[in-house]
């Protein structure tokens, strides 16, 4: 290897700027373009933030008097009695305020929704939809989705190999399946 000299060193730099990218002028750039200031947030940040939030529902349901558990001590929300911490003690306020605030939410709940019981997430006395776009067809052989239908037989099927079946029925099988769909025709 040839000992280092200043002219050498001069070349080597001058090659090394000659072949900087960075230096070289970028029109398609536009110089004016910055990053967004919006913080872009990752999975974990909103998983927690969607769990603070159902936290914080969870706790106001706990007020509800339809979860509040009762205990063993026969202690009642009709506003009859002042819950205590034992026999002859002075009366647990903590206690009575929810007691309150129980009576109080039970008692709106109530003057608003008088007729037919309430529908949230939590349970499952709504009706199903009726709305023809939320039905699914379902194969008449399988049962599986079936997006298919035989003009021939008006039977529902899943893919070419179940109408391939579909066609090789004897008479009389694709009315059965019909009936037990509830489509078929009664000729009188």
């Amino acid at each position: 290897m040839p000992p280092a000299t200043a002219a050498n060193d001069e070349a080597h730099l001058q090659l090394l700027n000659d072949l900087d990218l960075g230096a070289l002028p970028k029109p398609y750039r536009n110089r004016n373009w910055r990053p967004s200031q919006r913080r872009n947030k990752n999975v974990k940040q909103i998983i927690s933030e969607n769990q603070r939030k159902e936290a914080s529902v969870m706790a106001t349901q706990a007020n509800s008097g339809a979860t509040t558990p009762f205990g063993t001590s026969g202690v009642t929300t009709d506003g009859t009695q002042t819950p205590t911490d034992g026999a002859g003690k002075a009366p647990n306020l903590a206690q009575a305020s929810q007691n309150l605030s129980t009576l109080v939410l039970e008692k709106n709940a109530r003057a608003t929704y008088a007729t037919g019981p309430a529908v949230t997430y939590t349970n499952i006395e709504s009706a199903p939809s009726l709305n023809p776009a939320h039905q699914r067809h379902y194969c008449d052989v399988t049962g599986l989705h079936g997006p298919y239908t035989d003009p021939k037989t008006r039977l529902r099927y899943h893919n070419k190999e179940i109408f391939g079946v579909i066609r090789t029925l004897a008479q009389g099988v694709p009315e059965s399946y019909l009936e037990a769909r509830g489509a078929h025709t009664v000729l009188k």
